[in-house]
């Protein structure tokens, strides 16, 4: 059964990616204001077919965080998962993501992720792609966006424990926002290039906001409180 929903989901949503990204080339000429809510739409359908027909319940806790917050914030969430680059469409009003660059490049979608606001970043770059992270960010800052970074700079197994990228606390220290730590065990049900999706409650965790510091504490920060939010998961 689950080699059937699995295949009935990829087939799907494969379907409606392509016809949105085709329905695209009119907001991408003519209503370019549009392009966020087409791409938070895009997410909302794909991830209700991800639930409704692989038998995923997402469980979201601590969305109290982000009520407190009102306004711009780095959220700083595990990833282990393509639903890792959905869900944060959905949870917050204005989502800028940091992806690496060669996206932007993908036929019909890439397009719409630079007008969506998202952050392409060459990581290869080095200290030219942070400085280049430092200005989009305080730019998406200064336009209340909540700016949503992966610092483990790549898809990781649930349980896996990988060093933490520094950007993240150099975005802090440079705009002084608070940093959401978010965990979650979505690889469990949408694994990493897996064809299979699996069953079951998946869970995102949002925790409390910490405060802008050096990477000698923030990476630790974030790292602890991953942990704290993963306990329940079990």
């Amino acid at each position: 059964m689950a080699v059937v929903r699995s295949f009935l989901f990829n087939v799907l949503a494969f379907a409606l990616t392509l016809l949105m990204g085709v329905g695209a080339f009119p907001i991408r000429w003519f209503f370019k204001r549009l392009a966020l809510p087409y791409a938070k739409l895009w997410s909302r359908l794909v991830l209700g077919l991800f639930e409704q027909i692989c038998g995923v319940e997402v469980r979201i806790t601590g969305r109290e965080h982000l009520a407190a917050l009102q306004g711009p914030a780095l959220i700083a969430s595990q990833h282990q998962s393509a639903f890792d680059t959905l869900i944060w469409m959905l949870l917050v009003p204005h989502p800028s993501y940091v992806m690496k660059g060669e996206l932007r490049h993908i036929p019909l979608l890439g397009p719409m992720l630079i007008l969506a606001g998202m952050m392409p970043i060459e990581r290869a770059d080095g200290s030219k792609a942070l400085r280049l992270l430092l200005r989009e960010t305080e730019k998406a800052a200064q336009a209340g966006k909540q700016i949503i970074i992966f610092p483990e700079g790549t898809r990781t197994a649930p349980g896996e424990k990988v060093a933490l990228k520094p950007g993240i606390a150099a975005m802090a220290a440079h705009t002084s926002l608070p940093v959401v730590p978010v965990a979650t065990n979505s690889g469990l049900f949408w694994g990493r290039n897996a064809f299979f999706k699996k069953s079951g409650v998946l869970h995102v965790a949002i925790g409390a906001p910490l405060a802008p510091a050096s990477r000698k504490v923030l990476l630790p920060q974030i790292a602890e409180a991953w942990q704290a939010l993963e306990k329940p998961f079990a």
